[in-house]
């Protein structure tokens, strides 16, 4: 991998034909085919618990790839928590940590607090990020220092969403979108180090004037090399004496003033990833594109509520409210009024 600074590559050092590069430093590519696909659940013998089919740490990276998807997490989370009436003694803050962690990584976890009896009290959420599940159903929380807290099965109610290929953890229903949600953001990207190189690097300068002195060409070269913008731009300086027709010819290797598609890009990443959390148009802040309309907001509302929130609020009040150990005032409670 190239060291953080600018580097002057001379190809080939003689009269009849110097080449010169100037690299920028090389753009991490992220490889994220294992995000979307994988062929069976690995056991970890060493540490003894299943490993989850999808990186935890690549799902939170990829949380706060872009304004929309990370946007959306927590649109989520909140739809479902403001919901939230009461029960298991916890606040709401504690529901919407459980439902940004079911959204982010496809499944979340309470842990039921005893009393010195072995009574239930309360509930608390436990992160997914460092959760994991072992052969006997017992669940371990990921501390500092390689460090394990072990929670017997019986004290964790769990909330997987269903994913057809394993049974162990639940996997995020927003998958597909993330290669549109990373192509989002490295749009942005890009286009950033465009503005921030000066528009006036990224090209090839080619010389073939044979009367070009040595004082000139070195003059030439430190001029690219001093303007050298940030990013991964690369600029060369080619002389090739009697090459041509013209003495000295600017070549651009991308015109990004006239064919850019940016706009175009962001556009349509932005819809997928908002259908890949079949979240409407309407609630996501988007500006309609030509004569389209955001709808009737209360309409939309209506609708999303009765597809979208209501059925997570009874998902999480069943696998709550079915446990043997709650009752009473321990059992949570959701709004389930679509407001039709």
């Amino acid at each position: 991998m190239t060291e953080n600074k600018h580097i002057i590559t001379e190809q080939e050092e003689t009269k009849t034909e110097s080449v010169y590069s100037i690299d920028g430093n090389p753009e991490a590519v992220d490889s994220n085919s294992w995000m979307t696909s994988y062929s069976e659940l690995f056991y970890n013998d060493s540490d003894d618990y299943w490993e989850p089919p999808i990186s935890r740490a690549g799902l939170a990276d990829v949380s706060r790839a872009n304004a929309y998807h990370g946007s959306l997490l927590i649109a989520r989370a909140n739809y479902v928590a403001a919901r939230f009436i009461g029960g298991g003694n916890i606040r709401r803050r504690h529901v919407q940590a459980f439902c940004r962690d079911y959204f982010t990584f496809g499944d979340a976890a309470f842990l039921k607090i005893r009393n010195g009896f072995g009574k239930v009290v309360r509930l608390h959420p436990l992160p997914s990020m460092h959760l994991r599940v072992r052969k006997n159903g017992d669940f371990v929380l990921l501390e500092r220092d390689n460090k394990q807290r072990v929670y017997k099965q019986k004290d964790v109610i769990y909330l997987p969403q269903y994913d057809p290929e394993q049974q162990i953890y639940g996997v995020a229903d927003y998958l597909g979108g993330i290669q549109s949600s990373l192509l989002n953001r490295d749009a942005t990207l890009f286009r950033r180090r465009y503005y921030k190189n000066g528009a006036h690097m990224g090209f090839i300068f080619y010389a073939t004037d044979p009367n070009l002195s040595d004082d000139d060409e070195e003059m030439l070269k430190d001029k690219i090399a001093s303007s050298k913008g940030v990013g991964n731009f690369r600029s060369m300086f080619v002389n090739i004496p009697n090459g041509g027709e013209k003495g000295i010819q600017l070549i651009p290797v991308g015109d990004i003033a006239t064919k850019d598609e940016f706009e175009r890009i962001k556009n349509i990443t932005a819809q997928d990833v908002l259908v890949s959390h079949r979240f409407p148009v309407g609630k996501a802040g988007l500006i309609p594109q030509g004569t389209a309309n955001l709808g009737d907001p209360i309409k939309i509302g209506s609708e999303y509520a009765k597809d979208e929130i209501i059925p997570v609020c009874e998902l999480i009040m069943d696998e709550v409210n079915s446990d043997p150990e709650i009752g009473g005032s321990l059992k949570v409670m959701f709004n389930l009024d679509s407001g039709e």
